[in-house]
Parts: C-alpha cells; structure tokens; sequence
C-alpha cells in the first residue's frame, strides 16, 4: 500500500491519490531531481498474477519513455516498487477527451474546435509513426483534453513497432475504433492508426460512431462490410471538406486512406483555414426571410 509521504526510489515524494484504474493506481507525487509535480502511475497489486498485464504495462513505459512531442504525454521515469512497476509521467491537469465530450451538448464540439483537436492529434501520431511506433489503441478515452484546448496522447500498452507482426489485438471496447484489417486478424499498420483518427474525427463532430451493435462482434462486422456514412448525414452544420476526410480516412481498404498522419493533417489544415467552411448555415426561411 502507497502512502502519502512516501517516497519512492528516493525520488518521487507521494503527496496525493488522483485515481484508481483498471490496471494501475495513479499518484500525484513531487520528483526532488526535476522540481516538479508528477503523475506517479504504480500497477495495481491484484493484475500482478497475469504475466500479461505486467508484459504490457512495461511495454507501456518502455515505448512511452522514448517519446518527446508536446502532443504526446511524457515519461520522465520508470522502475519498480514493492515488486510493481510504475512509471512517473508528465502530471496533465485535465480531462479525458471522452470526459469532454460527455459534459457538452450533443456529446460533439464544433467544427472549429473538433479542426484543433484533430490537428495535434495528426501532429502526435505523425510524430510517433516517424519514430518507428503505431499507437494501436487510439481512442478519446486515450486522449487528454486540457482547459486550453491543448491534446495529448497517452496509453501505449499496446503499442507496436512499425512491421511487427501483430495480430488479435481487438479487444472489447475498443472495436469502435478498430480498422478493418485489424478485426479480420491482419497486422496493425500506419493506416490502422490513420483510420482510428477518423472514427475519432467523425464522434467528435457528430457526438456518436458511426458503427454500433449489441455486441462487440455486431461492431466488429459493421467495421469491415457496412458503407461508411458521411457525418453530414448526421449533422447538416458539418462541412463538406470534412466529410471528405473522414471518409477518406476510414476507407475500408488501408492503401486507399492517407499514406501517412502528415497528408491527414495538411488537408484539415486547408479546411480549418477557409472560413467559408465554418459561416453558419441557414434554412430557406431564413434566407429568404432574413430569419435568425
């Protein structure tokens, strides 16, 4: 058990509890070498006995620790405590993006704001994909919204290099934003990651998925056999720039999507920076009425 006060590996001083997760508990502590408050994030006792969860967590810090991207949540640190690994990450004083998401109306941010998001987090997985790395879990519970808007990308337990041979990875609740390729038991690849965005960029904009079912398997079918809707379908305020993008990026065959982050970015860009695309949108009434 953590205590309040403790320090571990004579570095990191434990001054709070800030949550208890599925596999691990989340500390915040001071580090006396850097000067700073960190998120000490220590692997729960009972997910010890699978071998499996102790392979991925050090997985985790292993790739985690190599990264350095203002997009991307930084690890200064791992080791063990009492038996347990851990690793002290850059302390984030926000939210989810899923914790976003479920305190606005409709569950979706604007055009403008929805642009932003996707644009750091093209930004953070171009930055990843050059550094060899596929994130594979790509998700808004993965990614950190901050009071400034700023994103950063976390959880990378399962993680790969890029050509690894990876295959039945697709795990519950996690489907909804699984490629294709990856549900029918190929090896994740950059354009797994690439299509993950789009499913991110489409419930951003419309505040639902696009492929839902009453079971992961029903998910799982829809991902790989059922036409890929336009957002607009959704919701008419959504721009046509848009919709091209997400569906080019969630294009079933992986070689018809973006080659690479960069390209997926560049056109948000251009679509972010032509204002036409975010002017409101009026009824007939309205314009010919002068109706508000």
């Amino acid at each position: 058990m953590i205590e309040i006060g403790e320090k571990i590996d004579n570095r990191y001083r434990v001054t709070g509890r800030i949550a208890h997760g599925g596999m691990a508990d989340v500390y915040e502590a001071f580090d006396v070498v850097l000067h700073k408050t960190v998120a000490l994030k220590i692997m729960r006792e009972d997910m010890m006995d699978n071998p499996k969860n102790v392979e991925r967590f050090e997985h985790e810090c292993i790739a985690s620790a190599s990264l350095n991207n203002p997009n991307i949540v930084k690890v200064f640190g791992h080791g063990t405590v009492d038996g347990r690994p851990y690793m002290a990450n850059e302390y984030v004083d926000g939210r989810t993006l899923r914790d976003k998401l479920n305190l606005v109306s409709g569950h979706n941010l604007s055009p403008q704001e929805a642009c932003q998001v996707m644009l750091q987090l093209t930004e953070g997985v171009s930055y990843i994909h050059e550094h060899g790395l596929l994130h594979r879990d790509l998700k808004p519970d993965n990614l950190f919204y901050l009071p400034d808007g700023s994103v950063k990308i976390t959880d990378f337990g399962i993680s790969s290099k890029i050509g690894e041979k990876t295959s039945g990875d697709a795990i519950t609740g996690t489907v909804y934003y699984c490629a294709p390729e990856i549900l029918m038991g190929e090896p994740a690849n950059v354009a797994s990651d690439i299509y993950s965005m789009g499913i991110i960029f489409f419930e951003i904009l419309t505040g639902t998925i696009p492929f839902d079912g009453a079971t992961p398997e029903d998910v799982a079918i829809a991902q790989i056999k059922k036409h890929f809707p336009e957002p607009s379908k959704y919701l008419a305020s959504i721009p046509k720039s848009l919709d091209k993008i997400i569906v080019k990026a969630c294009r079933k065959r992986p070689e018809e999507r973006y080659a690479n982050a960069f390209l997926m970015r560049e056109d948000i860009l251009k679509a972010f920076a032509d204002k036409d695309n975010f002017k409101e949108k009026k009824g007939l009434l309205a314009r010919l009425f002068g109706f508000k």
